[in-house]
């Protein structure tokens, strides 16, 4: 796992910021900049997780707990196959 600070922003889209579930919800409906939403989503492996660029960009007092998160390499998951 990695701190934002050991990520380079051109290597951001290849990490996520590790949510607990308890994470997930307080950030739900939060904002992480004037007229931008936290979206918490789940990968491959059903972790909920955020975007690097959210993490780096928010500026909200009450998530900046967010800018502390573990980093993990980031496996969407495989979109459901064709009918």
């Amino acid at each position: 796992m990695y701190k934002l600070s050991e990520i380079s922003p051109e290597n951001y889209s290849q990490y996520v910021g590790l949510l607990t579930e308890t994470d997930k919800d307080l950030l739900v409906g939060q904002w992480y900049m004037p007229d931008s939403y936290f979206n918490p989503i789940q990968d491959a492996d059903d972790n909920w997780v955020i975007s690097v660029e959210e993490i780096a960009q928010c500026e909200n007092e009450e998530c900046i707990w967010v800018k502390d998160l573990p980093l993990i390499p980031y496996f969407p998951k495989p979109a459901p196959p064709f009918p």
